[in-house]
C-alpha cells in the first residue's frame, strides 16, 4: 500500500513551474493529489483531448485541458513574486496548535 505524503503546496496557491515544457509559467493550483504526488495547475501542461459526442456535448471534438504535473516540478511563489521554499511555524494558543507556512525568501506568511 502506498502512503500519501503530506505536501506543502495547497489548493489555490500561486506556483511557478521550474522544469519541463512550461518552465517559467505561473499559475494557480486547481487540485492536489498527494497519493500520486501530482498537482493540477491552471494554464500549465495543456493537452488536446479528443471527446466523443455525448448527451451533454452533442458535437464532441477536440478539447484543450490541463493535465497534472509532478509536485517536484513546481515551487511556491511568495508575496514578491519570487519562487521560494517553505518552512513550517507552529504556535500554541489556548491549548491549540496553529500551523503557518513561512516563505524562506522573505520570512513572511503565505
Amino acid at each position: 500500500m502506498v502512503r500519501a505524503m503530506k505536501l506543502k503546496i495547497k489548493k489555490n496557491d500561486q506556483v511557478m513551474v521550474i522544469a519541463g515544457d512550461d518552465k517559467g509559467k505561473i499559475g494557480r493550483v486547481l487540485d492536489v493529489d498527494p497519493k500520486k504526488m501530482r498537482i493540477l495547475v491552471e494554464g500549465v501542461n495543456i493537452h488536446t483531448k479528443h471527446q466523443r459526442p455525448t448527451q451533454q456535448n452533442q458535437k464532441g471534438g477536440r478539447i484543450e485541458m490541463e493535465f497534472p504535473i509532478h509536485y517536484s516540478n513546481v515551487m511556491l511563489i511568495d508575496s514578491e513574486k519570487n519562487r521560494t521554499r517553505i518552512s513550517i511555524k507552529r504556535e500554541e494558543k489556548g491549548g491549540r496548535v496553529k500551523v503557518t507556512r513561512i516563505a524562506k525568501t522573505n520570512g513572511k506568511e503565505i
